[in-house]
């Protein structure tokens, strides 16, 4: 199996060059790359290619999410959408503790909807404002029928 290897390895080395001293292959000369002519500075064009969304200027929104008698509520489904539109884009579940954490842009108004089966969806407002960074928010689920007695 290992000289089996060696063999795939060997004949990819002669395909890419690697080994060409010990081969008898001839190799072309590589293409001439045209450079672009609007740009005199190689890195800054490799740059804006290359521009990675930071999440350095993101929103928290951080909270926990209750049953009616007080006990964390894990697995809670968490959705998310921007205040001016219908879709949710983001969508989260509370953990064993019942907490959660999403991140959204800055400076827009959000809208929270939680959704626990057997209980009433409760929604919340959250302003994204800039220069804040975070938002804490506490959800007490309630049961349908109202409160269990």
């Amino acid at each position: 199996m290992k000289i089996y290897r060696w063999v795939i390895h060997a004949g990819m080395a002669t395909m890419l060059g690697g080994f060409g001293a010990g081969y008898s292959m001839a190799q072309e000369p590589a293409p001439a790359v045209p450079q672009a002519a609007s740009s005199s500075n190689p890195q800054k064009q490799e740059q804006s290619k290359k521009q990675r969304y930071s999440h350095a200027d993101d929103f928290l929104i951080i909270g926990t999410v209750f049953d009616a008698k007080g006990y964390a509520f894990p697995g809670v489904r968490l959705k998310l959408r921007r205040s001016s539109e219908k879709k949710f884009h983001w969508e989260d579940y509370t953990n064993s503790r019942g907490d959660f954490a999403v991140r959204v842009p800055q400076g827009l108004q959000y809208e929270m909807v939680v959704h626990a089966k057997g209980f009433a969806d409760q929604m919340r407002e959250v302003e994204a404002k800039p220069g804040l960074g975070e938002a804490r928010l506490v959800f007490r689920m309630e049961p349908v029928g109202g409160k269990k007695k």
